[in-house]
């Protein structure tokens, strides 16, 4: 397969060239892409699910199953990346050569601490966009209260100036 920093337009965008003068004319867009394809020479897949640490080569220092509790796993990573950071200080201070094997522990923990974090993104997409639809009920609920505070203002100004005008 040849690539090039710059390739020319494919050839079917000529199917395009009286779209201008008839929309109508140009062909339907192609189906969605399931599965796997090439993108830049890179194998890419349209499944968006998070791999198992497993299926990385990783070790997995937290509870499988789909009852894990986050925060606390969280928390004893946390506590763990604190220590194993502590002890690499005392290994590089004491035995400079040993080293090597807290970095990867520790490498271990954060490549932990980010699948856990990952999977919870989902839940955050979901929470932001709760988020965002209540704000936008908020401020149509507002905007809504205006109008009517306004309509009020405008029928009792008309009012006032039906009572002028009858009353001359």
């Amino acid at each position: 397969m040849s690539t090039a920093t710059y390739p020319p337009p494919p050839p079917y965008y000529r199917l395009y060239k009286d779209y201008l003068q008839d929309p109508k004319s140009a062909p339907e867009p192609p189906p969605p892409i399931e599965g796997t394809y090439v993108l830049f020479g890179s194998n890419y897949t349209t499944n968006d699910a998070l791999p198992n640490l497993e299926e990385q080569g990783v070790r997995q220092l937290y509870p499988k199953g789909p009852n894990v509790d986050f925060k606390k796993e969280l928390r004893a990573l946390n506590r763990e990346l604190q220590l194993h950071i502590l002890e690499l200080a005392d290994v590089l201070v004491e035995r400079p050569s040993q080293y090597a094997r807290r970095v990867e522990e520790i490498s271990l923990i954060f490549k932990n601490l980010h699948h856990l974090l990952n999977s919870l993104r989902p839940h955050q997409a979901r929470a932001t966009l709760i988020h965002i639809l209540e704000l936008q009920i908020q401020r149509r609920k507002q905007a809504i209260e205006d109008i009517k505070r306004r309509r009020e203002e405008a029928q009792k100004l008309l009012k006032e100036a039906l009572g002028t005008l009858e009353g001359q």
